[in-house]
């Protein structure tokens, strides 16, 4: 699942119109649409703003080396 798809999943299940999750985030109403639009260059601070809401961040993740 993509960030798009799992923040628009999220808001839905609680209810939440993307005017609300902007406010209670302390983002702009803009940054939720392009962020549930799949824009590709996102500020990760406000991006972690909101999946704060939801108990989750973003962060580093150690990719496993390719298997030969």
């Amino acid at each position: 699942m993509n960030l798009a798809s799992f923040v628009k999943e999220k808001r839905k299940a609680v209810q939440l119109t993307q005017p609300e999750l902007a406010e209670k985030a302390g983002v702009g109403l803009r940054f939720i649409r392009e962020m549930e639009q799949g824009k590709q260059s996102l500020r990760l601070d406000k991006v972690n703003q909101v999946l704060q809401l939801f108990g989750y961040e973003v962060g580093a993740v150690l990719k496993a080396p390719p298997k030969d």
